[in-house]
């Protein structure tokens, strides 16, 4: 409004400066897109945080979790791939064939799978980036989702292992304990909200089951969720 005022002021006079005019109007458009940018940030995160309170209104039903990890890994990627053409990153499916259906709240655990998942390629590309810049270009990017029947507790306490694995950076182990909490990024400002993972943690927690991570500074990092299956008799 100030910068208005004076680009009013300078227009309405005698002895008028086009430079000083056209120095106004930078100003201004960069104001303009100054607020528009936080703008859309702040809504990003009303609406993280809303997502994260919410309580869901799914039920539970018999899921492939096969299928669900195919769909949203391949979400992940087209999504990733709209936004920047210049994204490259491979991904690999490995699926126990033989993996009983889970009994879950499918679009629930598919959010769980997209946020890791888009963090997973996020960092593989930016590790990429890196090392091109640096011209070590024999780096190539991998993300590898896996699903694992583990029944060595007994039929009526077996889980399913979801495994979402890839070959980035990894984390710190200073910040390991913190990426679970609401808004803790590592991701520049105005990439991030630090919602996902803490989402991701409730939802997983919510279906009786575990989220653990492991992961080694330049070796990559796995997500290991497991979610207890439906009894059997």
């Amino acid at each position: 409004s100030e910068l208005v005022k004076e680009l009013e002021e300078e227009t309405s006079n005698e002895q008028r400066d086009p430079t000083n005019e056209a120095l106004l109007l930078k100003a201004i458009k960069e104001n303009s897109q100054k607020i528009n940018h936080h703008g859309k940030r702040a809504e990003s995160i009303v609406k993280g945080m809303l997502e994260h309170s919410r309580k869901s209104t799914g039920i539970k039903e018999p899921t492939d979790l096969n299928k669900l990890c195919e769909e949203f890994i391949r979400l992940s990627y087209h999504g990733l791939r709209a936004n920047d053409k210049s994204f490259n990153c491979e991904y690999k499916l490995d699926l126990d064939p033989k993996l009983p259906l889970v009994n879950l709240v499918s679009q629930d655990i598919g959010r769980v799978v997209l946020n890791i998942v888009n963090n997973a390629f996020q960092a593989c590309f930016q590790q990429s980036e890196s090392l091109k810049s640096k011209s070590q270009n024999d780096y190539k990017p991998c993300v590898t989702v896996s699903t694992k029947y583990v029944a060595s507790l007994g039929p009526e306490s077996s889980v399913c292992e979801l495994i979402i694995s890839d070959n980035g950076p990894g984390i710190p182990d200073s910040i390991k304990d913190k990426i679970f909490q609401p808004f803790f990024t590592t991701k520049p400002t105005g990439q991030g909200t630090g919602l996902g993972l803490s989402l991701s943690y409730d939802i997983v927690k919510s279906h009786g089951g575990t989220i653990h991570v492991n992961s080694d500074h330049d070796r990559g990092t796995t997500f290991i969720i497991q979610l207890p299956l439906i009894q059997r008799f």
